[in-house]
């Protein structure tokens, strides 16, 4: 180098040092004028800079090449290099374009081009210009990784899982592929592969940070919770600046239930990387968790401000909002969600459940016939419980569990076989359940634990929520030999804790409602685990032995559609507490906004049990009877707005639908059913707790019988009192009675004098009894199971 060139860029090095890009950046432009030939050495000291983590200054030098030298295409495509790791990845994309002008079949341009592409997200483009590299030249082992990464993104995962295989194939010791190899293995559930791509990554490169994360998402996702946390310590001391690593050990905190720590770790990669939008929705859920809903919605909206296309986001969000019961900013969510992902998990389901909530019925058969399709076409359409209201199918029903089972719970055998105990003198039963406290599920049993006998049997309740300011906790706590607080526990510590208890029988009361959590039962809490009474169908889960029902829930000829053994009880499989009585209270037809002399149809089910075709059969049925109103529970606003709109349409004005407020005493709702003449069930989700109230308060209920379990409940109660001829095969055998008993006054009388006869005769209402039954029961399964010897 001659001397008066070594000069110059001595002062260019010193403009840098200063600061000054731009009085290096004019020593440069006269060192090129000066001669050209001068551009390599330039373009070295560029190199040089970038090395050096010099980014800036390295991208002045290559500007200033580019704007004296325009034919030589390493230099656009070291300066869409530096631009990339600047994080300016529009200039890059300009910068690599530049340089296939130049020379159109550059394979490391391409290569790059396709994963800058890649790190903003536009996936699809990505995987065009990769798979243009691949056909020039099949054998660059980047081409195939960062077409792995696009395919991935675009969820096609057994394409990612080949073009991994390829890259791997050409380079044995490329860390960074089995890494991202284990992404697509695990959202296919093939986490154990998963597991083994990560650990061939790490060792070939015990420093990667990004593969010690991804081994703790396996982790995660493999439910080793505790060994995941340890692996994301460990990425985060080769890398603290890692953002996805914070946010990801907070993911995993989160399942833990511990949910202030993992907002302190998302906190962490936010100070990292304030525009990290999954970092913003991550910390929203555990908000949403710790019930503080606003500020949920708060970080959700700044998730969604810096990734307006952000699924996960609107997904959430709208869940949040149903916490709240704001419905329709639910449906406006869970709808924009669609709009940017069709089929995203669970999605479906949560829309058309918000929907069937507040009645709002616009285009609902098709968003069925398509949730229905997708299921039987093996698709995460729908959690369970939704499904109950929308099909009277138990095989769709069987479908759709099974699906989200296998998605969210599979049986995992962490803690190992229980080995069987020796006979003890009492068999140890464990009731598992959110609800033990204000809840229906707690008013219909308290007395079948009270009256559990002590001799035989040493009763435990697990309470996944904190109840204990509940009015009606102090008399379920006394129910119980021991009531244990398990709410801030994660599942696997819950299996644990019943197993350290020697739990013999474990009862899951909860199955997919409200704060379920099944995953306690994938971990084999006991022995033997038993289904019973909250969820009206099955569990799909191979772990769960038993399922506990009658005769009329499951016929035999239905057994086929429940993955457990259907133990059945002689009357019926639901229970009720004798003291929950109605109050002496005495209503008024004009206190609850009824008219003196009409006939009062009646119906207390929640909104998401109504249907277009049930509200087609009240209406012929409030048609064919004149002086007649229906009085139906007013849920929320939304829903009493679109109801009244959807029986106007059907020829019923206003004012012959009548809403009744929540009352907040059980005993003063009871009462006010001597108001009501006769009660309509829906179909397919009958009335549960709401027919067992019905027929105590001396109400008839009539109903139609169906096929899945939650349509033939209502048909079970009826027949445990003795009144089966309440019981129809058909809507139309169903509107038919209705109207019978609405215009022939001594029927109904007779009906009615003989339900309030039978509610001190039949088993119905007898709690003593259906705890012997239950219990003959519990014991006979003890036998079967068998001691050690």
């Amino acid at each position: 180098m001659n001397p008066q060139l070594q000069n110059m860029l001595s002062q260019v090095a010193q403009a840098f040092h200063l600061g000054d890009c731009d009085g290096a950046n004019l020593i440069l432009r006269e060192v090129l004028r000066a001669d050209l030939n001068n551009a390599d050495t330039i373009l070295e000291l560029g190199i040089a800079y970038a090395k050096a983590n010099k980014l800036a200054e390295a991208s002045t030098i290559f500007y200033c090449l580019l704007n004296s030298k325009n034919d030589d295409v390493r230099i656009p495509y070291n300066l869409g290099l530096i631009l990339s790791l600047r994080g300016m990845h529009q200039l890059a994309l300009e910068a690599y374009d530049l340089a296939l002008k130049i020379q159109p079949r550059d394979v490391a341009t391409l290569v790059n081009k396709g994963a800058t592409l890649n790190d903003i997200k536009k996936h699809a483009l990505a995987l065009e210009v990769l798979e243009n590299a691949i056909k020039i030249s099949p054998n660059i082992p980047e081409a195939w990784s960062n077409k792995g990464i696009a395919l991935c993104n675009l969820n096609l995962f057994k394409e990612s899982i080949s073009a991994y295989n390829e890259a791997i194939k050409l380079n044995l010791d490329y860390h960074e592929a089995w890494s991202n190899k284990s992404v697509p293995l695990n959202e296919l559930n093939r986490s154990l592969e998963a597991f083994d791509a990560c650990d061939k990554a790490l060792k070939l490169n015990p420093d990667y940070a990004e593969g010690w994360s991804n081994k703790g998402i396996t982790l995660h996702k493999l439910k080793r919770y505790d060994e995941a946390l340890i692996d994301y310590d460990k990425a985060l001391s080769l890398k603290p600046d890692y953002a996805e690593g914070w946010s990801n050990k907070g993911i995993t905190l989160h399942k833990l239930k511990r949910y202030d720590e993992a907002i302190t770790y998302y906190d962490k990669a936010l100070s990292l990387k304030p525009d990290y939008a999954e970092g913003w929705s991550n910390k929203a859920v555990s908000f949403h968790e710790l019930k503080r809903y606003d500020e949920a919605i708060t970080y959700y909206d700044k998730a969604l401000s810096l990734k307006p296309d952000y699924i996960e986001g609107w997904s959430n969000k709208g869940m949040t909002f149903q916490e709240l019961e704001r419905w329709d900013e639910a449906i406006a969510c869970y709808s924009h969600a669609i709009r940017i992902k069709p089929n995203y998990d669970y999605l479906l389901g949560n829309l058309v459940h918000a929907k069937m909530k507040i009645c709002s019925w616009d285009n609902l058969a098709t968003l069925q016939e398509d949730l229905i399709k997708k299921i039987n076409a093996n698709s995460k359409s729908s959690l369970p419980f939704p499904i109950l209201s929308l099909t009277d199918s138990p095989a769709i029903t069987q479908q759709c569990t099974k699906i989200y089972v296998d998605d969210e719970y599979p049986s995992n055998p962490i803690l190992g076989p229980i080995p069987k105990r020796c006979r003890s003198k009492k068999i140890r039963l464990g009731y598992f359940s959110a609800d033990f406290g204000d809840h229906p599920v707690s008013y219909l049993t308290v007395e079948l634990f009270e009256n559990h006998d002590q001799e035989q049997f040493e009763v435990f309740a697990f309470s996944l929520k904190n109840r204990t300011q509940d009015p009606f906790f102090h008399r379920i706590k006394n129910a119980f030999d021991q009531i244990i607080d398990v709410a801030n526990k994660s599942d696997q510590e819950i299996a644990q804790l019943a197993r350290e208890l020697q739990i013999d029988i474990a009862i899951n009361l909860g199955g997919f409602t409200q704060d379920e959590r099944t995953g306690i039962f994938a971990y084999r809490a006991a022995p033997i685990q038993i289904n019973w009474l909250g969820y009206a169908g099955t569990s799909a889960a191979e772990y769960f032995d038993y399922l506990i029902a009658d005769q009329i829930t499951i016929p035999k000829s239905n057994q086929q559609y429940y993955t457990e053994k259907v133990l059945y009880l002689p009357h019926t499989y639901m229970v009720d507490d004798s003291r929950r009585v109605a109050s002496s209270r005495i209503f008024t037809k004009s206190e609850c906004g009824l008219p003196q002399d009409a006939f009062i149809f009646c119906c207390f089910n929640a909104g998401y049990k109504f249907n277009p075709s049930l509200l087609d059969t009240w209406s012929r049925i409030l048609l064919s009877v004149k002086n007649s109103i229906l009085w139906i529970s007013e849920n929320n606003l939304s829903f009493k707005t679109n109801l009244t709109t959807e029986f106007n349409k059907r020829g019923i004005s206003p004012d012959r639908i009548i809403y009744a407020q929540k009352e907040m005493l059980m005993a003063d709702h009871l009462a006010r059913h001597t108001l009501a003449d006769l009660f309509l069930d829906t179909h397919p989700y009958n009335a549960h707790t709401t027919a067992i109230d019905s027929l105590k308060a001396g109400l008839p209920i009539i109903t139609y019988l169906g096929q899945s379990f939650a349509s033939r409940v209502a048909a079970s109660l009826l027949t445990a009192i003795g009144l089966p001829e309440l019981i129809t095969a058909t809507p139309k055998d169903y509107e038919e009675l209705a109207i019978d008993l609405a215009t022939n006054p001594p029927k109904l009388a007779a009906i009615r004098n003989k339900l309030m006869a039978n509610r001190f005769t039949c088993p119905l209402f007898n709690a003593p009894l259906f705890a012997k039954n239950i219990e003959a029961i519990y014991t006979q399964i003890m036998e079967h199971y068998g001691w050690a010897d």
